[in-house]
């Protein structure tokens, strides 16, 4: 087996503690090795260190990422940063400026002009950094995409994406970001769009890239309306459209102000036939002929799986990550101008908001009677919520010209709440 890959991990809470428990398991079978790890507030995880049995493995442990990269930077080969979304650009040019790629969590920020700086501090590494977003390489979904490329399923016309994720009141109080628009005067985003089901839209993208297998849709147009129902700064739901240069019509709405269980749906509309995608549960391909394929989605653990992609990718035994800060454009640009075309945060009108209260979760849920069916009709007719009594007066056409009103108009949002 060749030698395994030497480790360092910013951070031990949060979504680290992930990522320390997917290196923990590869390093049991030879692929990894932790080299370091920090935390400014270490003395917090004595537990954790202790069960990832830190002292025996041999891992360093420092009070910040600067004096980790000052003391082990020539001893690692990737720097992985799963920190929050604010902090991702300036570690991110700190391991880059010692020539080190990194493994950065999905999104690597939300901000398109910072996403260019980081572009540019990315070809100072001598590999290109992975951006998390997991489901990329699923095999189905890329031996769906081959075909797609191959014309087999007829031209492509559109895609739509429904995702909702149910969130307590709890979840918008984790951190100092959560929720928010904007921190510390920077923008932040923090929503279900930007953060927990960023991966599902970078899928959407993802399936309307038609240059080749590993691209993602360009955009020529964005509408959108962004809706609150809990208590935030930010956008708890979200109704996008999209059209991209290669006239391929993107619908989505997500939402975390709904209870009950979570649901995710991609459909991809070619003129031969329908494919339903839905991650960790079904996948399903409607001819337009009646047949019908039906297949389940293999066992994928996504944290893993991308580590050891990556793993192969910095051995030079593939030619490229999964999704490079390149490949990540479309996905923030869409945000930003989501943004900007809807103009406001509107609150969805009290009267369709309801508390619900899940006993064995002891926790309290926001739902919004007639998501569903607001959902469905948008993204089958283009039925905007606006129109329909939700207190929006709809959003604007914007393209990518309009990505320098994107700093004013989330600060107006921020001050506005």
């Amino acid at each position: 087996m060749k030698p395994p890959i030497r480790i360092g991990i910013i951070g031990l809470g949060g979504f680290a503690g992930s990522h320390h428990n997917a290196v923990a398991r590869l390093e049991e079978r030879g692929h990894a090795k932790l080299v370091c790890t920090c935390d400014p507030r270490v003395e917090l995880f004595v537990n954790e260190r202790e069960k990832l049995n830190f002292v025996a493995r041999g891992v360093g442990v420092f009070p910040d990422y600067r004096s980790m990269l000052a003391a082990c930077g020539r001893d690692l080969d990737l720097v992985v940063i799963p920190t929050p979304i604010n902090l991702h650009a300036e570690m991110h040019a700190a391991v880059t400026a010692l020539g080190l790629p990194a493994y950065l969590e999905k999104p690597p920020t939300l901000d398109h002009a910072e996403l260019e700086r980081m572009i540019t501090a990315d070809s100072r590494a001598g590999k290109s950094s992975l951006v998390g977003f997991n489901f990329i390489i699923e095999k189905q979904r890329l031996a769906l995409k081959e075909r797609l490329l191959a014309g087999e399923f007829g031209g492509l016309r559109g895609a739509t994406l429904s995702a909702l994720w149910p969130r307590p009141a709890s979840y918008f109080q984790r951190n100092d970001w959560a929720g928010r628009l904007m921190i510390a005067d920077r923008p932040v985003l923090d929503s279900c769009f930007g953060n927990a089901m960023a991966h599902f839209v970078h899928n959407l993208l993802f399936w309307a890239g038609t240059a080749d297998l590993y691209s993602w849709s360009q955009l020529a147009a964005v509408r959108a309306e962004l809706y609150r129902a809990h208590t935030i700064e930010g956008a708890d739901t979200f109704f996008v459209e999209a059209d991209t240069t290669t006239s391929v019509n993107l619908r989505f709405a997500l939402s975390h102000a709904c209870a009950g269980p979570a649901s995710h749906n991609e459909t991809v509309i070619c003129d031969d036939a329908v494919i339903h995608y839905s991650v960790g549960h079904h996948i399903e391909l409607r001819w337009r002929d009646g047949r019908v394929e039906r297949t389940t989605p293999e066992p994928f653990d996504g944290l893993e799986c991308n580590h050891l992609d990556y793993y192969r990718y910095l051995r030079g035994e593939t030619s490229r990550p999964a999704t490079t800060l390149v490949d990540s454009r479309p996905f923030v640009a869409l945000n930003d101008l989501a943004h900007i075309s809807s103009g406001q945060i509107a609150t969805i009108p009290g009267a369709l908001v309801s508390g619900v209260r899940d006993e064995k979760e002891q926790k309290d849920y926001i739902n919004v009677a007639g998501m569903n069916a607001s959902l469905d009709s948008f993204l089958a007719h283009g039925r905007w919520p606006g129109a329909q009594g939700w207190n929006h007066p709809g959003g604007t056409v914007t393209t990518l010209a309009d990505l320098p009103r994107f700093e004013a108009t989330v600060r107006a949002m921020a001050q506005a709440k």
